[in-house]
């Protein structure tokens, strides 16, 4: 398909999606809410998609969140905030009991995907694009990369992309960020000591990085990755024991025969893979 907002590619077994609105540094608008949603749910049935890689366009900026422009842009009283949802993009009701949250639209776990998603980021990363980066697998960054989330700053709560990021960050780094608003911004080499990024690389060599570990993974046996996927992500939303307990049928739902036999004729062979060394 043709996007307006987003660029799509597949290749060896990887689908490669770039935020395509660096005019507003990749900021999503409603279409590209829509095409996001599209792509993660179409992807759920394509089996030649292994894995996924999603960056941005240009080199300023991974994405900086919900378009303002496009939610705010009218305002011009008070009496004009009171109309609109009591979050900007969340939807409009007249009781507050149907909130349409945009996360649902643009996050890969949120759209009951469950092939690994890596993020290869290019440069700012902030506010809503938490949404994104909580949901995938593992972050690549840039050596002038930054995270914040400047939703205090401007009088927003910090609230769902907080939530995600106590996914990939401690407490105390994600309550920092939030409540520091646009005051400070985490830089690359600090994020890969807390845990949020994976890697740091130059600025050349991002997409080549991300295209190594893609590829690594899509080469592996689908069924078992994603059973992977499936379980760490389960251990991380339920208590202890009832994952433990979901994982004996995960377990069973990733037994693949095919590739249970095949991998034990690799190991038999000899053969085995050379390792990069991180």
């Amino acid at each position: 398909m043709t996007y307006e907002t987003v660029l799509y590619d597949e290749r060896d077994g990887v689908a490669w999606i770039t935020l395509n609105r660096p005019e507003v540094l990749n900021a999503f608008n409603q279409q590209m809410q829509a095409e996001l949603k599209t792509i993660w749910r179409g992807m759920r049935h394509n089996d030649d998609v292994r894995c996924a890689v999603i960056t941005g366009a240009g080199d300023r900026a991974f994405c900086v969140g919900i378009d303002r422009g496009e939610t705010m842009g009218d305002w011009e009283s008070e009496d004009d905030v009171g109309q609109q949802s009591v979050v900007p993009g969340g939807g409009n009701s007249t009781t507050p009991w149907h909130f349409d949250d945009p996360g649902d639209n643009i996050g890969p776990k949120s759209n009951d995907l469950w092939k690994p998603v890596i993020a290869a980021v290019n440069g700012m990363a902030c506010g809503g694009a938490f949404y994104i980066l909580g949901e995938v697998e593992f972050i690549i960054a840039v050596e002038n990369a930054t995270f914040f989330d400047p939703h205090t700053t401007y009088g927003m709560t910090a609230c769902f992309e907080s939530m995600h990021m106590l996914q990939k960050m401690p407490f105390h780094e994600v309550m920092r960020m939030a409540l520091l608003g646009a005051h400070e911004r985490i830089g690359a080499h600090h994020a890969e000591s807390i845990g949020l990024v994976s890697e740091v690389v130059a600025q050349d060599k991002l997409l080549e990085s991300a295209a190594w570990a893609a590829e690594a993974i899509a080469s592996q046996p689908p069924v078992a990755v994603q059973g992977t996927v499936r379980s760490i992500w389960a251990a991380q939303d339920l208590p202890r024991r009832d994952a433990l307990e979901m994982g004996k049928v995960i377990i069973r739902l990733g037994s693949d025969s095919k590739s249970l036999y095949d991998g034990q004729k690799s190991f038999l062979s000899g053969e085995r893979t050379k390792p990069r060394i991180r």
